[in-house]
C-alpha cells in the first residue's frame, strides 16, 4: 500500500448492499465524501464554518474505478492524498478491504472553491490546508 496523507476506518452497513449482497456503487461516493469531511475536520476545519464565512468547496468531477466489491459488515480503510491542479484541488482516494487489504475503489475527486458566489482561483483553500 502506498503512503497516504489521511486514512480512516469505516464499516459497511447492511442497507448499503444491493440484492447481490455487495455494496451498491453509489454508496462508495458517500464513503469518499465522508473521508474528505473527516480529513478536513482532522485539520480543525469545518465545512459549515467555511460556508458561514462565504466559502463553499464543491465537487466538480469524480472518476471512480471499482476493483473489488465490499459486502455487508466488511470493514475498510478509506485513504486520501491531494494535489492542486489549476483552480482545482484533486483528492486521490483509495478504499481497501481490511480483511485482506485488497483495493476496492480507486477514485479522483476534483473540487473547486466558490467564494461569496464567485469561482475562486483555489488559493484560499490551498492556504487553509497548509495552515492547518
Amino acid at each position: 500500500m502506498k503512503e497516504y496523507l489521511f486514512k480512516t476506518e469505516m464499516e459497511v452497513r447492511d442497507y448499503e448492499c444491493d440484492i447481490q449482497g455487495i455494496v451498491n456503487n453509489a454508496n462508495y461516493l458517500h464513503y469518499l465524501e465522508a473521508t474528505r469531511h473527516k480529513f478536513i475536520q482532522s485539520l480543525g476545519l469545518s465545512f459549515k464554518k467555511l460556508h458561514d464565512d462565504g466559502m463553499d468547496v464543491v465537487v466538480s468531477e469524480i472518476e471512480i474505478k471499482y476493483r473489488t466489491a465490499l459486502t455487508g459488515d466488511d470493514k475498510f480503510l478509506s485513504c486520501l492524498n491531494y494535489h492542486r491542479d489549476g483552480i482545482r484541488l484533486v483528492f486521490e482516494q483509495d478504499i481497501y478491504r481490511l480483511s485482506d487489504m485488497k483495493l476496492c475503489v480507486k477514485a479522483k475527486t476534483s473540487t473547486v472553491a466558490v467564494i461569496n458566489g464567485v469561482l475562486s482561483k483555489g488559493d484560499e483553500m490551498e492556504e487553509l490546508l497548509k495552515c492547518s
